[in-house]
C-alpha cells in the first residue's frame, strides 16, 4: 500500500498520485474529448492508406489490457540500470506511451487500478476523465468502440501527439478564442477530487 499524507484538512491523500496526473469533468471533459477527436479525424485523412481498426491499433494502445502490456515493456524510470541487462535484450524495438488516458467510472475498480503505479513507474502521465457513469462510454467513441477504460497515446510524433504534448505541457487547450485552463487537483482516498 503507497505511503499516505494528509491535507490541510485531515482527508488522506495518496502519494502515488503524482503532478502527472489530471482529471477532467464537465465543460472541461467535453473540450478535450472534442480537441482529441478533430485530431484523429484529420490525422486519419491524411494518412488513409490503412484500414481503420489497424491505423487506430498504431496509434493507440487500446483497452486495460494493452496499455498494461505496453507499459511493462517499456522500461522502468530508474537511477541505476545494469549495463549486462540492458546489453543483453532481443527484444523488438518497442513504441512507448506518451499518456494514458483513463476512464474513472471503471467497475469493478481493480480493474485499472494498477495502471497509476505502472504508468509513475514509467514516468508516463495519466489524464483521468470523469463524467457520470459515461466516460468510458465517450472514451470508446473516441476510437470507435462501444466502450474503452483505457486508452494509451503512443508516442509517434504525430498531430494526435503534438495535441497531447500541448496539453500536458501547458493543461491548455486552446479552441477558438476560449482557453481551457487546469487547476492542480489530488484525489483523496475516497476518490473525491479536490482542487
Amino acid at each position: 500500500m503507497p505511503p499516505r499524507n494528509k491535507d490541510s484538512k485531515g482527508r488522506i491523500i495518496h502519494a502515488s498520485k503524482s503532478q502527472d496526473q489530471d482529471c477532467y469533468e464537465g465543460e472541461r471533459l467535453d473540450r478535450l474529448l472534442q480537441s482529441i477527436q478533430r485530431k484523429i479525424e484529420s490525422a486519419r485523412l491524411d494518412s488513409n492508406c490503412l484500414p481503420e481498426k489497424m491505423w487506430f491499433k498504431q496509434q493507440f494502445a487500446i483497452g486495460v489490457n494493452e496499455v498494461t502490456r505496453v507499459l511493462e515493456r517499456m522500461p522502468p524510470v530508474t537511477p541505476m540500470v545494469a549495463p549486462s541487462l540492458a546489453s543483453n535484450r532481443t527484444k523488438a524495438p518497442y513504441i512507448g506511451l506518451q499518456a494514458v488516458l483513463i476512464a474513472s467510472d471503471c467497475n469493478p475498480r481493480w480493474l485499472s487500478k494498477h495502471l497509476p503505479s505502472l504508468a509513475l513507474s514509467r514516468k508516463v502521465p495519466l489524464i483521468f476523465l470523469k463524467d457520470n457513469k459515461g466516460a468510458s462510454l465517450r472514451l470508446g467513441q473516441l476510437v470507435q468502440l462501444k466502450t474503452a477504460i483505457a486508452i494509451g497515446v503512443k508516442a509517434k510524433g504525430n498531430a494526435i501527439n503534438q495535441l497531447i504534448e500541448e496539453i500536458l505541457r501547458g493543461n491548455t487547450i486552446q479552441l477558438g478564442i476560449e482557453r481551457l485552463n487546469s487547476t492542480p487537483m489530488l484525489t483523496t482516498a475516497h476518490g473525491q477530487v479536490q482542487r
